[in-house]
């Protein structure tokens, strides 16, 4: 059974950072397509990055491109999303989901074609 799990959300002020984690049981992390999204109040759900560890492909929205880095950990099992540079329109639940097949293309929109989901974590972005 594929269980992702978020960690790492909080309150953080504009402009400071803030790592997520999404710990994955059940698959090797190899193997999959792991990606981040985001769903603010009142707003569709938005893809946010996305990374192959097998290719060492990764994507970026362009909305978080200079700030937010993806980077995973096989031995863990786990992918982070370190963001920098957080801005209010930051604030949203961000979940970690995880597909065999997806093909994490360096460049265009991320769909939400994505197998499994983790439960979401709260990033809020105030002063």
């Amino acid at each position: 059974q594929v269980q992702l799990v978020e960690s790492g959300g909080g309150l953080v002020q504009p402009g400071g950072s803030l790592t997520l984690s999404c710990a994955v049981s059940g698959v090797f992390l190899y193997d999959y397509t792991i990606g981040w999204f985001r769903q603010a109040p009142g707003k569709e759900r938005e893809g946010v990055s996305c990374v192959r560890t097998s290719s060492g492909g990764s994507n970026y929205a362009d909305s978080v491109k200079g700030r937010f880095t993806i980077s995973s950990d096989n031995a863990k099992n786990t992918v982070y999303l370190q963001m920098n540079n957080l801005k209010r329109e930051d604030t949203a639940v961000y979940y970690c989901a995880a597909d065999r097949t997806y093909y994490c293309a360096p460049n265009g929109r991320l769909s939400s074609l994505f197998a499994y989901w983790g439960q979401g974590t709260q990033v809020t972005v105030s002063s």
